[in-house]
């Protein structure tokens, strides 16, 4: 089966998965006593029923395909960096350091808070990197308890020492203006950010398919041990797709920042990092499809709030879809995957 024929096999499980979700999510609405077809059309209505509500959507999406591009850059490689959340938050905080430093021009400046919340990601996620790759350290659980330490650290950095006297929430000051990114339409805060996103996907189309490190990354990820063989050095591998992992991931607690917030607030964070590696695991680490996802995954959330308002259907139930197109995802994978066995099983015995 080529390669063009398994992106679709894809594309028509996620839209078949998608669609019995939503069939089920109108189960569950009908069960509390509402209209499935008003609710549905009020969270479309919120989502996209108008040019600056799209806008606002595309400006939901923008973290979400950063965190994640970030897990299925590690998750593509053979390593399993469940810590982005960790890493987006301490990109978010560093990003506005950088941005209070007063004095700088916006040109150099915006650059400057984007490499700051890079690094601060990137150094997060260097140490379980290290652990796996010299110790044999099991990465999931050691990136997964980073997570509590850099949201804990950045919380007490924002109720102490970096806090806003004249803030009720606790968080930083604004940050200069020359660091922030405008806002690019007067009724949302979508911002030049989004560009942002969709050029950290370009880019990683490009190292997958067209460089050595993108071969490199597939190969661990294929088989860590069989690619010796080729002069592959796993461990050296892993090692930089986990910084450049968290380096994507910081750059998304970054732009949240310097685009959306303009400070560094307590809590800001609803689970972008954890969101990111669903999307990750749904798109199957294609870059692509990481964008796509992350908007559908958007486009729920935003609509939820909507359909809570015009339809009085609880906003959770957009977790509740989100967790039945999972769910059956991984179910439809799995009986593919069956089938394929069986049908292997049935031509061999002939």
């Amino acid at each position: 089966m080529g390669r063009g024929s398994e992106a679709w096999n894809d594309m028509a499980t996620f839209i078949v998965a998608f669609a019995v979700a939503l069939l089920m999510g109108a189960i569950v609405i009908a069960a509390t006593g509402s209209s499935p077809v008003d609710a549905y059309r009020a969270a479309l209505r919120a989502a996209v029923g108008s040019g600056y509500r799209f806008l606002n959507t595309l400006c939901n999406t923008t973290v979400l395909i950063m965190t994640g591009m970030a897990c299925s850059v590690a998750f593509n490689s053979g390593i399993q960096n469940i810590g982005a959340e960790g890493q987006l938050y301490l990109g978010a905080f560093a990003a506005a350091m950088a941005g209070l430093m007063k004095g700088i021009p916006a040109a150099a400046h915006v650059p400057l808070t984007l490499a700051a919340a890079a690094c601060a990601g990137a150094a997060w996620a260097l140490l379980p990197g290290i652990l796996r790759v010299s110790r044999g350290t099991n990465e999931v659980v050691v990136t997964l308890m980073m997570n509590y330490i850099a949201v804990l650290l950045c919380s007490y950095f924002v109720n102490y020492p970096f806090r806003n006297a004249a803030a009720t929430w606790p968080e930083t000051a604004m940050i200069e203006a020359s660091a922030r990114l405008p806002y690019l339409h007067p009724l949302s805060r979508f911002n030049g950010s989004f560009f942002i996103a969709l050029a950290c996907v370009v880019a990683i189309v490009f190292i997958n398919r067209r460089t050595k490190t993108g071969y490199e990354w597939r190969m661990v990820g294929l088989n860590e041990r069989a690619c010796t063989v080729a002069g592959i050095v796993p461990g050296k591998v892993m090692l930089g797709a986990m910084i450049v992992s968290g380096a994507i991931a910081g750059l998304a607690g970054g732009v949240e920042v310097i685009g959306v917030r303009h400070r560094f607030m307590d809590a800001f964070s609803p689970g972008y990092g954890m969101t990111g590696v669903l999307i990750a695991l749904v798109a199957k680490n294609n870059p692509v499809a990481v964008a796509l996802v992350a908007f559908i995954f958007s486009l729920v959330k935003t609509g939820a709030g909507g359909m809570e308002l015009a339809a009085d259907v609880p906003a959770e139930l957009s977790e509740v879809l989100l967790t039945l197109i999972v769910f059956m995802l991984a179910a439809q994978r799995s009986l593919r995957g069956t089938l394929r066995a069986a049908r292997t099983q049935q031509h061999a015995g002939r």
